[in-house]
């Protein structure tokens, strides 16, 4: 069974929590299981979206105990970690969607590109330029959240 991570900030937009929401009903229906950080933002209406179509949903905590943790997870794991938790997290995801940006969403994209998960995709999100401001290859773009599931899901079962 694919996992996929959704991140993004703990504090964000109504579109980013609405693109989210969807976000996580989608995997769910594509019988993908949704990791979160397991808080509130992006990552609760992920969880929100994918519990409310029936999904499997593990939040990925970062404090020593459950507590403050998103009420729609179907579990949590309490790492003690603090953003470092971020590398358990992405390490344990086949694919990552990023919705919106924070600089823990960004070390999140970071990450995963270095550990080589694929596809990294990026919906209303950082983009990420070298010094030319050319675009950095590696995370994919998405502009709805359909396509993000669609690239995030792409050549797997």
């Amino acid at each position: 069974m694919i996992q996929v991570a959704v991140c993004g900030p703990a504090e964000c937009s109504a579109a980013e929590e609405a693109a989210a929401r969807e976000v996580g009903a989608l995997l769910a229906r594509s019988g993908a299981v949704v990791l979160c950080g397991g808080y509130g933002g992006v990552m609760a209406a992920a969880a929100e979206g994918a519990a409310g179509a029936d999904g499997l949903v593990i939040g990925v905590l970062s404090g020593v105990d459950r507590s403050g943790a998103s009420p729609y997870l179907t579990a949590a794991v309490a790492t003690g970690m603090n953003q470092a938790r971020n590398s358990v997290l992405v390490g344990s995801a086949d694919a990552v969607i990023a919705v919106g940006g924070s600089w823990g969403t960004l070390s999140e994209v970071a990450m995963a590109m270095r550990r080589g998960v694929k596809p990294v995709v990026s919906l209303g999100g950082w983009r990420i330029t070298d010094a030319l401001g050319e675009a950095v290859p590696g995370p994919l773009l998405a502009d709805s959240p359909a396509a993000a599931v669609r690239l995030a899901l792409a050549g797997r079962g």
